[in-house]
């Protein structure tokens, strides 16, 4: 996770292979229903879909189990 300047909020930032609208619609509507999160987004115009989850209050590794569940690719990105 990567702590926002100065504020203390955690922000997850994953590789997906999230490439429709309708695919992140889905994700980050499961995402928001099943974790305290503050927001979730797809970029699914950048070559990685990074997926951001701010204010998480989960470890990155039940986010990427839940995504992956859901049938997607997710690892954190370096």
């Amino acid at each position: 996770m990567h702590p926002e300047l100065n504020t203390g909020t955690m922000i997850g930032i994953f590789k997906t292979n999230i490439r429709t609208y309708h695919e992140r619609n889905l994700i980050i509507s499961a995402i928001c229903s099943n974790f305290e999160v503050s927001s979730c987004n797809v970029d699914i115009e950048d070559c990685d879909k990074v997926l951001r989850v701010v204010d998480m209050k989960v470890d990155e590794h039940s986010i990427i189990r839940f995504v992956q569940e859901q049938g997607f690719h997710c690892e954190v990105l370096e």
